[in-house]
């Protein structure tokens, strides 16, 4: 058995000037250079019985940085603008690229919570907002019916 190798046509200079200079690639490398990649940073959502706990990765900020705020059945987590680090007399930086955006994220509130016990906390760059359920929505521990 013979193998046959197919030979990829070189791309052309217009191609490969395309591809480099398109908008796409120049907003990855701007977004790059930014905290989030141009959003505000991801959310896990980890359910037990008796809360909703949210983590949210936000290193370079302080506790006072935050603003958490429910409204109408709707938490919303925001950051107030940072300055970026001043340079001290006699640092040199060959590159600086550390930037700090604000950001603001949104979530809708289940009915099944009870808003008024939210609690937050900021440790080591981890945002961590606990949601306790309301009792009537936690779940009932099992038990055994008798049979009469």
């Amino acid at each position: 058995m013979k193998t046959l190798r197919r030979r990829r046509p070189a791309p052309s200079f217009v191609n490969v000037l395309d591809t480099f200079f398109n908008d796409d690639f120049l907003k990855k490398i701007d977004e790059g250079l930014t905290v989030w990649n141009g959003s505000a940073p991801a959310v896990n959502v980890k359910e037990d019985a008796d809360a909703f706990n949210l983590e949210m990765a936000a290193p370079g900020y302080e506790k006072g940085d935050f603003n958490i705020v429910v409204e109408e059945d709707v938490l919303t987590i925001s950051t107030t603008e940072k300055e970026a680090t001043a340079t001290k007399e006699g640092e040199k930086y060959t590159r600086k690229e550390f930037k700090y955006g604000t950001f603001k994220r949104t979530f809708n509130l289940p009915d099944s919570v009870d808003s008024t016990k939210i609690a937050a906390n900021y440790t080591n760059g981890i945002l961590s907002v606990s949601i306790p359920k309301k009792e009537e929505a936690k779940p009932l521990p099992a038990r055994t019916i008798e049979i009469g």
